[in-house]
């Protein structure tokens, strides 16, 4: 599966629906890479609504039939909203990453360090 270059990544393997300079909340989830490599995803502990994330810090934490992989949040700013659809079915994660298996939404104040979907290309394949 290809990285949707309107996205931008993380070394952690997490994208963000961000276009610099925009005030609307963005989603944030997991690559299909990070989804490959944790196999099938079998529940997810998200951060809450109302929870400020910090960028590169911890903000919850993927559980899978292979292992527990934390999450990292992409970006600063304050959890506005949580995908209900992901909690209840954690396989959405796997079977759309870009789409229905986002994971939660931020008022981003913040952005650093986030890569092109080429630059995160290279990283993965590297």
């Amino acid at each position: 599966m290809t990285n949707p270059e309107k996205l931008l990544y993380t070394p952690e393997h997490e994208w963000v629906d961000w276009a610099p300079g925009t005030q609307d909340p963005v989603a944030v989830g997991i690559t299909a890479y990070a989804a490959g490599s944790l196999g099938d995803i079998v529940f997810v502990d998200l951060p809450v609504v109302g929870t400020r994330v910090t960028s590169g810090e911890v903000c919850g934490e993927l559980e899978s039939t292979k292992s527990v992989s934390e999450l990292y949040a992409p970006v600063t700013g304050e959890v506005v909203e949580v995908n209900p659809a992901v909690v209840a079915d954690p396989s959405l994660i796997n079977n759309d990453p870009y789409g229905r298996g986002w994971l939660f939404k931020v008022a981003v104040e913040e952005a650093t360090g986030l890569l092109t979907a080429a630059k995160y290309a290279e990283l993965i394949e590297g």
